[in-house]
């Protein structure tokens, strides 16, 4: 495998650098990992969290997937969502997609991708909900940029329905719920709707009793 060579070589150096910076970040490292931040955000390669928002390791707890989904029935996603509000108490969470995303793509097309096609029907849901504002859109670019942007809210929403979130919030527990798109023409991210901090701006058929 030398192929694998060069990462392993990169390694260390990037860890000697860090240890030149701060004998003791990894020591400290070690001992706990206390972030105030958790990333839902795509899988592509192109979009690498820490590196975006410019945070060490230790200070975002991240989550990946196709097209930064929050499905309920994903208990991946649910269990780091859980994990990331009850133990490391996060304080805010923030779904971040990225505009000319592979699956929104994907989910514009009657194609068939296989395993992903049990995924990506969660975009196309968000695609048949848009469906006639999402049409008035002749640029075809500009039509899977803006149903990126949609996923986003959508899943944004999703969030902000679990029940361990509304839980936290009747606990006390300060919580944002935040959505986020990433362009990788520019490096830039863009808010795409106000943080959620309560369960009052959701709507009522979402909201779950408490306490």
């Amino acid at each position: 495998m030398k192929e694998l060579d060069p990462l392993l070589a990169s390694n260390k150096q990037w860890a000697a650098d860090i240890k030149a910076q701060d004998p003791t970040f990894f020591e400290k490292l070690s001992a706990q990992q206390t972030p105030e931040y958790l990333w839902i955000g795509c899988a592509d390669s192109r979009v690498p969290a820490n590196e975006i928002v410019d945070l060490l390791p230790g200070e975002l707890f991240v989550h990946r997937n196709i097209a930064n989904c929050v499905v309920h029935t994903d208990l991946n996603c649910l269990s780091v969502i859980y994990y990331a509000v009850r133990v490391l108490k996060v304080k805010h969470i923030i779904v971040c997609g990225h505009y000319g995303c592979g699956g929104v793509q994907a989910a514009l097309t009657d194609q068939q991708f296989g395993l992903a096609d049990h995924w990506i029907r969660n975009i196309r849901d968000v695609y048949s909900h848009h469906f006639t504002d999402l049409e008035n859109i002749s640029d075809k670019e500009h039509k899977v940029d803006r149903l990126c942007e949609l996923n986003v809210i959508q899943q944004m929403l999703n969030v902000a329905h679990l029940p361990v979130i509304q839980n936290a919030w009747a606990d006390g527990q300060d919580i944002s719920v935040n959505g986020w798109i990433y362009s990788i023409k520019d490096g830039l991210l863009k808010k795409l709707s106000k943080p959620i901090f309560h369960a009052e701006q959701i709507a009522p058929e979402y909201r779950v009793k408490t306490g």
